[in-house]
């Protein structure tokens, strides 16, 4: 097989392999005769399409034809441009169907439960700075206390450059971010760690209900020795931890969040529908899948939008779709500066390509609820999570949603990790043999093996992983946070 149709409404087909000029191609029971030279990951031309005229994938429009375009021809940036709009009139059309009952397959995995109720898939130390000037002390902390031994699976320092010179907006972002961070399950201990003169002040962080025997409080102007007062204290946060176990809990307490970066033709084909599958897999089981990525929703999201659970729901998405386009234009940026020089090359030529693809990661759950950047999950099921397409920035904010995972697919490979697990899931074979210490998943077997294989094989390692078996962004010490600024630095 040399090219793939997604859809059979498609009006292109996606090479699998270069493909030479004057080749022909057998795809959706047709044989097409290239007229150009098609790369790996992009598009061909199934029909004639003239200038002007909407061209189809993923059963939807991806833009529109610049020139006119003859069958047989490579599909991509000289020839086809983005047709997105600002606001879109968008309209309600009733409830959207239930999913159907879960498979077989394992129903449990083995995580630390918590005093507050909330499920762990490790049992780290974070220790978190309220200020990004005392970074390296709190790295020199975590240096002199850790020394690669029990309870603690390993030691996250949540370093970052905010909570000084902050207002507002971006001074509660930030006191968000950190207390999702202080209150994370996967925590077996938290430090955190303030300087004392800061605009990001020790006690607005601290919020009723913490566990005073796994949150400790520091702040370094009120000390003399600021290390042997953080090591009294991390002495503490280990003998409290000293006792934490495994035990079986249902899957229906995992939170997972769904992420891509570095995607490529092949992504919303192979690694894209795979995680989509296992969200709706987790969901029908009572787990919480959930998507971010806004910007990659322009395009795609009257698909989610038609899949609102209800109509506060619906209402909810057009609001988020709609507050995200006003932030752009409000910083003068077009909506569809997008996809990027990585994405282009790897095959995706659009931004609503992008989004078709992206969005196949959801599944095909009801949307049940849209949560607000810095907030946590609130229900079950498959949520919607304001956050921007960066990387660090939207899986850091999936963390602090609540999510104990984060499944990040990818067609150009990148080994970051976000403060929890972070598991890579490459589009294609080559990717993953090229990069092994990166890649924990190989999804362009999709093309050639059993979904249904992929799919059981893929649901174990996830609960593998959330049983405790490291993924290779932990394996590589890759682990970070980033936070979402949008206003004035005093």
């Amino acid at each position: 097989m040399k090219a793939i149709i997604v859809s059979p409404h498609d009006d292109v087909a996606v090479a699998l392999q270069d493909l030479a000029a004057g080749e022909l191609v057998d795809v959706g029971g047709d044989t097409v005769r290239l007229v150009t030279a098609v790369p790996a990951g992009h598009k061909v031309a199934l029909r004639d399409k003239p200038a002007g005229a909407d061209v189809l994938k993923y059963g939807c429009p991806i833009g529109r034809a610049t020139a006119d375009i003859p069958r047989g021809a490579w599909v991509h940036t000289h020839n086809l441009a983005t047709a997105l709009a600002s606001h879109l009139d968008y309209r309600y059309g009733g409830a959207a169907a239930p999913l159907p009952a879960p498979g077989p397959g394992r129903s449990t995995f083995a995580g630390f439960r918590r005093a507050d109720g909330g499920v762990g898939v490790r049992n780290d130390l974070y220790i978190v700075p309220t200020v990004g000037c005392i970074n390296g002390m709190v790295d020199r902390m975590a240096r002199q206390f850790w020394q690669g031994d029990g309870p603690f699976d390993s030691v996250i320092v949540a370093r970052h450059p905010y909570g000084c010179s902050q207002l507002g907006g971006d001074l509660r972002a930030t006191q968000q971010i950190l207390r999702g961070l202080i209150r994370h399950p996967n925590a077996g201990g938290v430090l955190v760690v303030g300087l004392g003169c800061e605009n990001n002040q020790i006690d607005q962080l601290r919020e009723a209900g913490f566990d005073d025997q796994r949150v400790k409080f520091l702040v370094a102007q009120e000390v003399d020795d600021e290390y042997a007062a953080a090591a009294a204290l991390l002495d503490e946060l280990r003998e409290a931890a000293s006792a934490d176990v495994r035990v079986e809990v249902p899957v229906s307490a995992l939170r997972v969040g769904l992420k891509c970066g570095g995607s490529d033709g092949f992504s919303g084909i192979t690694a894209n529908p795979l995680v989509g599958a296992f969200a709706d897999e987790l969901v029908a089981r009572g787990g919480s899948a959930v998507l971010t990525e806004v910007p990659e929703m322009f395009g795609a999201e009257q698909l989610l939008m038609e899949r609102a659970r209800d109509e506060r729901v619906f209402t909810q998405i057009v609001e988020l779709i709609n507050g995200f386009k006003d932030y752009f234009t409000r910083h003068g940026s077009p909506i569809s500066e997008n996809p990027s020089p990585g994405n282009k090359q790897g095959g995706i030529t659009t931004l609503e390509e992008k989004s078709l693809g992206c969005t196949q990661k959801s599944g095909t759950s009801p949307v049940v609820d849209v949560v607000g950047y810095g907030q946590r999950l609130r229900r079950p099921g498959l949520s919607l999570l304001q956050a921007p397409g960066n990387d660090l920035v939207s899986s850091t904010a999936l963390g602090c949603a609540g999510c104990q995972i984060v499944l990040f697919t990818t067609g150009r490979g990148t080994p970051f990790g976000t403060f929890v697990p972070t598991v890579k899931i490459s589009s294609n074979t080559a990717l993953a043999r090229r990069k092994p210490s990166w890649i924990d998943f190989d999804a362009g077997v999709v093309l050639d093996e059993p979904r249904e294989q992929v799919v059981s094989r893929f649901t174990d390692l996830v609960l593998d992983i959330a049983s405790g078996q490291p993924t290779r962004n932990e394996l590589g010490g890759m682990s970070g946070i980033a936070i979402w600024k949008d206003g004035v630095t005093e």
